[in-house]
């Protein structure tokens, strides 16, 4: 078997892994009374915390301690473990440190499985950067496979979705153990210190005023993020109490909509380089948050029925607005910091989008729904919501342009010619 093949059944399952869950985890919280919206806020907020630190440990230990792919297997199996467990659990309160443990877990192999593609890759006297992308882009087709076998299955408010996620994890698991070997590399580099290894250098850009900045919208934007994941599922499921629209596709089949979402993911990504090269690095993230508030305001005017169009709509939209901040911003940070921390500055980078700014989205947005949305019938008002949202990231658009001082220049000219 091939080096390509065996690296694209690995992103596959990776992603599968997740998508079994992540868009209808709402779903089986809310329709099994598991407990609040702000308990809820709390469950997705674990993501954002593991992926704070988590990675960062992991990737110390991968490269003093313990093999890549090793570590790789022990996380996913540990973490089908746990997954197994978690329908067993009906305290909202052990429901959360049971999905924190299963997020410790899980978080680490998705820089993990990285490190593992690149290694063997490299050792395999392949290029990188032109055969990554396409590997990695089944990763995003086994998210959307796992939403839909969870939709057509009908099993968006079952446990089994876990027990789907548990499989798949042991599998993977196992199968991580006959990867190609990526030892650590220690002996062969200058050891990091502990800070740099955390990527904690990196937080001294903080003192310059357009990476604060930078940083800070990066923030921002991961709650965002987070918003979508969280609640964009069970908004669709929740058209079947009302008559007009119950049985519609999109109220019993909502995942297989709101995948429409990582689909067009994949669409955007081929549209990045024309827009850099048109527009600048600037106007393209500025163009990312004019997205989210088409994907909030689209949700907040569409529905199920006459509506289904803008629903849709809302989800090609979202390709724009996640693609084109992430991979922008990842170029501005690859060209604007010294080369010495390039790594760290990347590292803080994600931990801003995917550690705090989820953290910051998960447990706000959890308190703005049980204090100000929750209609007497303890339905949620799902117009507001969605306006709300979308006026958070109307705000940070409007904001922006006037605070973030960059222009476009040769460093990044060329590195957009790369893309």
């Amino acid at each position: 078997m091939s080096i390509k093949l065996r690296l694209i059944i690995m992103n596959f399952m990776q992603y599968f892994i997740w998508g079994s869950w992540l868009l209808t985890i709402a779903h089986y919280w809310f329709d099994n009374k598991m407990g609040t919206a702000t308990q809820f806020s709390a469950i997705f907020s674990t993501m954002g915390v593991s992926a704070i630190f988590m990675p960062a440990l992991s990737g110390i230990l991968v490269d003093r301690v313990i093999n890549a792919e090793r570590l790789y297997g022990i996380m996913h199996i540990l973490g089908a473990m746990v997954l197994f467990c978690l329908p067993l659990v009906k305290d909202p309160t052990i429901f959360f440190w049971v999905m924190l443990l299963n997020m410790l877990f899980y978080m680490p192999t998705i820089s993990l499985s990285i490190t593992v593609a690149y290694t063997a890759l490299k050792n395999n006297n392949q290029d990188v950067v032109t055969m990554f992308p396409p590997i990695r882009t089944i990763g995003t087709i086994g998210f959307i496979a796992a939403t839909w076998m969870v939709t057509w299955t009908n099993n968006e408010s079952s446990s089994n979705q876990f027990y789907i996620a548990s499989t798949v994890a042991l599998i993977l698991g196992l199968y991580a153990f006959t990867l190609p070997k990526c030892p650590p590399l220690s002996h062969k580099t200058k050891k990091k210190s502990f800070i740099d290894a955390l990527g904690l250098n990196a937080f001294s850009l903080f003192k310059t005023p357009r990476f604060a900045v930078f940083f800070i919208f990066s923030m921002l934007l991961g709650a965002a993020l987070q918003l979508t994941n969280a609640y964009g599922d069970v908004f669709l499921g929740d058209f079947k109490s009302v008559p007009a629209y119950k049985g519609t596709f999109a109220v019993t089949h909502p995942a297989a909509i709101i995948s429409i979402s990582q689909a067009s993911e994949t669409l955007f990504i081929l549209a990045i380089p024309f827009f850099l090269k048109r527009f600048g690095i600037k106007n393209v993230m500025l163009i990312s948050m004019l997205a989210w508030v088409l994907r909030f305001g689209l949700f907040a005017i569409g529905d199920p029925a006459g509506g289904l169009w803008m629903i849709i709509l809302s989800c090609i939209v979202y390709g724009m607005a996640f693609d084109f901040f992430n991979i922008s911003g990842s170029l501005f940070v690859e060209t604007q910091t010294p080369p010495e921390i390039r790594g760290s500055a990347q590292g803080l980078f994600m931990m801003m989008v995917n550690g705090f700014g989820a953290l910051f989205g998960s447990l706000s947005s959890g308190i703005i729904i049980d204090k100000f949305f929750l209609l007497p019938d303890h339905s949620k008002n799902w117009h507001g919501i969605w306006l709300s949202f979308a006026a958070y990231a109307l705000a940070i658009a409007v904001v922006f342009p006037f605070v973030f001082r960059y222009k476009h220049n040769a460093a990044l000219k060329h590195a957009i010619q790369k893309v």
